[in-house]
This record gives C-alpha cells, structure tokens and sequence, in this order.
C-alpha cells in the first residue's frame, strides 16, 4: 500500500525541506506533488479555497485573495527555484491557484461557472496563448514561474465573463 501511495507522488528536489514555508506555499500544501498532471491537481486544490473566499467576501475578496496569492507565490517560487536549480518545476503549483483564482473572481458563485472556469483555465495555462506564452520563454525566476499563468488567468477571465454574461440572459 505504501508503495502504491508513493507511486503517485513526484520524487522532492533536493534543496529545500518539504518543511520550509516556500515549498509548502509552492506546493501548495502538496498538491503539486502529484507525478502526473501536477498543474491539474494545483488548480483543482485551489476550487474549495475560491468557494469559501467567495462565499465570505465575493468577487472583490477573490481578486484581492488572487493579487495576494501572486505575491506570495512569487516569493514562495523564488526560493524554491534558486534553491533546487529548476527553472519552472511543474510541482510548483501557486502559479495555478492564482490564477484559477483570477478566473473565478470573474463569475459568480456557481458550481457550473466554477467548473466550467476550471476547464477554461486549464486549457488556457496549457496552450499559453500570447502574452502568456512569451513571459513563459523570456521571464526566469520565481517571476517567470507566476506571470505565464496570471496572463493565461486574464484571458480566462474574459472568456467567463462573457458566458456567464451570455448564459444570464433571458
């Protein structure tokens, strides 16, 4: 069972404890480590924490709760990646709760715009589209880790909007 378990997890980097702050934020609490689809997982993690943030303060506080995440996550990359040498290690997965954040602070709390914005996100972090694609090529660092996704989140944003726009009309 216990190998079973560890099959699913993506071998830690050398370089950071799995305790320092950074790597748990990077991380995010571990759901990054997922050997597959780790980007995935980061984005689905971050759906119960956009609910309550929702639910609490709204829109405005999910936006507000995005801009501090990318912060943070900035930070949080930073260390991780000057500590463990990689340039965009795909456990790194605070880049993907911002901006699946950004998404949902577009639409309001509805389990369909929700998944629906998750799917949108998803497919916008994996092709990049321009800007995003460029700040993935051309920006290092924990920067660099955080800008591709927040770009693609803008464009995803726009999207929902206007389908949640389109689906309220009468």
């Amino acid at each position: 069972m216990k190998e079973v378990l560890l099959s699913l997890l993506a071998p830690l980097r050398p370089g950071i404890s799995p305790l320092h702050p950074a790597f748990l934020l990077s991380t995010w609490f571990g759901s990054g480590l997922m050997a597959k689809a780790p980007g995935t997982w980061g984005s689905l993690a971050a759906l119960p924490f956009a609910w309550l943030i929702g639910r609490w303060g709204g829109a405005l506080a999910l936006l507000l709760a995005a801009a501090i995440c990318a912060l943070v996550g900035w930070w949080a990359a930073a260390i991780y990646v000057r500590r463990t040498g990689a340039d965009d290690p795909k456990e790194v997965v605070i880049d993907e709760v911002a901006g699946q954040w950004l998404v949902l602070a577009a639409v309001p709390l509805d389990p369909l715009l929700f998944a629906l914005g998750f799917v949108v996100f998803r497919i916008l972090d994996i092709w990049k589209p321009w800007p995003a694609s460029l700040a993935d090529r051309a920006v290092g660092g924990g920067l660099g880790v955080m800008l591709d996704d927040l770009l693609a989140a803008v464009y995803g944003a726009a999207a929902l909007a206007l389908f949640s726009l389109w689906w309220s009309l009468p």
